[in-house]
């Protein structure tokens, strides 16, 4: 994992980021860490995959060789 990623996750600890997975599955839920390997925990996390049913997850580990994608929620 480059500086500049680990840089722009460090800046998003404690706020809400959307995290796209394998095989399509999306989450949104408050970043609490990270490690080298893009593994997240995730803390009131929510299966944002399908709009008319959400889940909640609770806080929950995410396993980096699944993330595609990490982004800040839409304003």
């Amino acid at each position: 994992m480059s500086e500049m990623t680990t840089e722009i996750l460090e800046q998003n600890i404690n706020k809400i980021v959307l995290v796209r997975l394998k095989g399509g599955k999306s989450l949104r839920g408050k970043l609490k860490g990270f490690d080298q390997h893009l593994n997240l925990v995730l803390e009131e996390t929510e299966d944002t995959t399908t709009v008319e049913n959400q889940l909640k997850l609770g806080l929950i580990i995410v396993r980096g060789d699944n993330v595609v994608l990490i982004s800040p929620p839409p304003r």
